[in-house]
């Protein structure tokens, strides 16, 4: 059922399904010979051929009239079947066909050699193509080493390896996200290593580490700005798609949420620039589940990020308008050249290279930069003794998903790995029964998730969520949802990228058949 780990940072791009064939066949590559019989032409157009024959040969074009010449008397001109044909899709999403559009790029990894970590699940789906989302997992080797004075008696583990997962939401394009999930974890190791270096013999504190990983994420964001800003230089004489490459990841933007775990103090250090979220959901004596959010979403809704633009501005009172940053939802996020940019360098590169439209005349821009992509850091040490669950995900999720829902839709999918109860629709109110379309939303039926919908079918945890988000046991819900293609389907869904990591679960308070009227068996 599980996969194992292998010993390598895994990062992925979504993958998007291949568009409907339009039912024409391609043809394959024809040789053809010129050994065709030459027919005499008349002598009444010998002039006129041989005129003609002279200007084609002159030309170079001979090939237009030889090419004809092949070995089989059939012309080679692709033959259609006018026949009717059935639209694509036209006979809808079975439940099965829903099944595997959200277990495509699926994952599980069983973690053996990291205490305190037992498994963690993956899954995405696009709406945006190509996908705007991306991510990483798996260990990495630890960029701090621990003092001898270090109390290590309780260790048992690889004390040279620490883990990461991470989750990055692009806009504008999937470039700056592309980016993230290739360099910014060797950019946040690169400034621990340092700060290990300058506290060699001492303890680190959590306070340095956070700073480490703020100045890693900033690190990378300038180092987006300074490639692009090099490859606009005059003096730069390379190819001009190869700068507009450079370039691209400025021009686009991302957020990132990206999450470390050091096993030998089994604490979390979480980093968010933008609006995806992590969500510690850790259990109760008696099962139940809470959650507690380890990031705060950064956008122009957040009192505090308003707060703090508009200090760093003052005199610009419209900067924050209808819950956005001159028209940007996140106040914190990576690229995003627009909003960076002085107006003068905007208009440099749309102009010799095509860079993206300016935000004056419709915002005033006067003292840019308006948003960082430095992050907020968090903390958090794990009670050993206690079963807990890490969910990180891109706002598509936590549009649709409260931070407590999605605890306790975790907690549920646990249960049903120990009662084999999956599979069922568990009915907790009215369900929506009969034809339906998207104008019950506004007849009291609500888009986002809803307890009586909730659905448990799903091996993996990271699916179930998503199951659940997009519509759970409604079937016509869900697959009318999934039945959108880009750019139609941003109308009803967001790209989705969920990752769940599951901490001490030899500690899980589990739910029996027999103790389901409140009591618990500790198992």
């Amino acid at each position: 059922m599980f996969k194992f780990i292998p010993r390598s940072i895994q990062t992925r791009r979504c993958r998007v399904p291949p568009l409907p064939t339009n039912g024409f066949r391609s043809q394959g590559s024809k040789h053809y010979s010129t050994n065709r019989p030459f027919r005499q032409p008349s002598s009444s157009s010998r002039k006129y051929t041989a005129i003609t024959t002279s200007l084609i040969s002159s030309t170079g074009l001979w090939w237009l009239i030889t090419s004809s010449a092949t070995t089989t008397p059939q012309d080679s001109v692709p033959s259609l079947d006018p026949g009717t044909k059935p639209l694509p899709g036209a006979a809808g999403l079975s439940p099965e066909q829903v099944s595997a559009i959200l277990s495509k790029d699926a994952y599980s990894y069983i973690v053996r050699t990291i205490p305190g970590v037992d498994r963690y699940d993956g899954a995405q789906v696009a709406s945006n193509s190509p996908c705007e989302d991306q991510f990483v997992h798996g260990q990495f080797p630890s960029p701090i080493t621990f003092p001898s004075s270090h109390d290590s008696s309780h260790w048992n583990g690889n004390e040279s390896h620490w883990m990461t997962w991470g989750v990055f939401d692009g806009h504008l394009g999937p470039q700056t996200a592309d980016v993230l999930a290739r360099s910014l974890l060797d950019s946040v190791s690169r400034r621990l290593r340092g700060l290990q270096s300058l506290n060699e013999g001492s303890a680190i504190s959590n306070e340095a580490i956070q700073r480490a990983i703020s100045r890693g994420f900033v690190d990378l964001d300038e180092k987006i700005f300074t490639t692009a800003l090099s490859a606009a230089e005059p003096s730069n004489t390379e190819p001009l798609a190869t700068k507009i490459r450079k370039m691209q990841p400025a021009f686009a933007g991302s957020c990132a949420l990206l999450t470390l775990f050091d096993p030998v103090r089994s604490t979390l250090h979480v980093a968010c620039t933008g609006d995806s979220r992590a969500v510690l959901a850790q259990q109760s004596p008696d099962g139940t589940w809470t959650a507690t959010p380890l990031s705060i979403d950064q956008t122009g809704s957040n009192e505090a990020e308003i707060s703090r633009v508009n200090a760093q501005h003052p005199g610009e009172s419209s900067i924050v308008q209808g819950g956005r940053v001159l028209g940007l939802m996140v106040s914190r996020a990576f690229g995003d050249g627009q909003w960076k940019w002085p107006v003068s360098v905007q208009q440099e590169l749309q102009t010799r290279f095509g860079g993206p439209g300016l935000l004056n005349p419709k915002y005033n821009v006067q003292t840019p930069p308006y948003i960082t992509a430095e992050p907020v850091v968090t903390s958090t040490k794990l009670e050993p003794g206690r079963a807990s669950v890490l969910i990180l995900a891109t706002d598509g999720l936590w549009d649709m998903v409260s931070s407590q829902q999605a605890a306790e839709l975790v907690g549920g999918w646990l249960d049903a790995q120990f009662t084999g109860r999956k599979g069922e629709g568990v009915d907790r109110g009215k369900r929506v029964e009969g034809p339906f379309d998207f104008g019950q939303f506004a007849k009291g039926v609500t888009w986002r998730f809803a307890e009586e919908r909730t659905k448990v079918q799903d091996e993996n945890a990271a699916v179930h969520l998503m199951r659940n988000a997009f519509g759970g046991s409604h079937h016509e819900l869900i697959a009318g949802r999934l039945a959108f293609e880009a750019p139609h389907s941003r109308r009803v869904r967001d790209d989705m990228t969920v990752q769940v990591v599951f901490f001490n679960t030899e500690n899980l308070v589990r739910i029996t058949d027999t103790t389901r009227d409140g009591n618990r068996d500790t198992k």
